[in-house]
């Protein structure tokens, strides 16, 4: 068994990039930043861009493919994602391949798994890696955790779980009364005490986790690591996230 981690470039509401690589190949999901500013983050994780042999594409929202087709097109890559998501992007001329929800498919030796999330976007998706029976978990932009979602949770080494909102700020936070409904119901995003409930309910010996997607108006990395690891009793030095804007994060689920 090999290398199995995940390189967080970007995660929030600037815009979401993750690559999961395993011995030597990697898979990028989402590409929702520059293709010039991911080409950059990569150098500076240390990701060979010629690894890079995919792209998956979670749903269609801007801070989630603004560069797909740039990044896409630059790696020379096809892109991977269900149907309706791809007829509600404008990406160019890329090499689609089309998967559907629930559907397990095989990439750079990885099993992968999209997973229906609850979220207001045509067929959203979270993705579960798995190699060698090492699991990582991506899911974020969801309102409520969904039966598959949850129980991919249950069985994740690694966590990247979205961990959106801290209640009051958003309450009490600048946004529309319509903008503040949308966001707290079952089809916006998980709050950090949503997120910790489900990390209680799926409790797994060793599982890591890395709080994804915090809001830069109604969360603050403080805010969400204190909340979760109150709630699931953790020390919150043990519960990771990134932290300013341009900081990245290696996550090994496997050494």
């Amino acid at each position: 068994m090999g290398l199995f981690e995940a390189h967080v470039l970007a995660s929030g509401s600037d815009g979401n990039c993750t690559v999961i690589e395993s011995d030597g190949e990697a898979i990028m999901i989402d590409a929702g930043i520059s293709c010039r500013r991911i080409m950059a983050l990569m150098d500076q994780e240390g990701i060979d861009p010629s690894s890079v042999k995919a792209m998956l594409l979670t749903h269609e929202h801007s801070d989630h493919v603004s560069g797909a087709g740039a990044t896409a097109r630059k790696l020379d890559i096809p892109v991977y994602c269900n149907v309706p998501t791809f007829e509600s992007c404008t990406l160019g001329q890329i090499d689609h391949r089309p998967i559907s929800t629930g559907v397990p498919f095989e990439l750079c030796g990885m099993r992968i798994t999209p997973l229906p999330t609850s979220h207001n976007a045509a067929d959203p998706n979270a993705f579960l890696t798995e190699t060698d029976g090492t699991r990582i978990l991506v899911a974020t932009d969801t309102g409520k955790l969904t039966y598959q979602v949850e129980h991919a949770l249950s069985l994740a080494d690694l966590a990247i779980i979205e961990s959106n909102y801290d209640s009051r700020m958003l309450t009490d936070g600048p946004y529309p009364p319509s903008l503040k409904r949308l966001i707290g119901s079952d089809i916006g995003h998980l709050s950090n005490v949503a997120c910790a409930n489900a990390i209680m309910r799926t409790r797994k010996e060793g599982r890591k986790i890395f709080l994804a997607h915090l809001s830069k108006t109604n969360n603050t990395p403080d805010t969400a690591r204190d909340t979760v690891a109150r709630i699931i009793g953790e020390k919150r030095f043990n519960i990771d996230c990134l932290e300013f804007p341009g900081d990245t994060r290696t996550i090994r689920a496997r050494a």
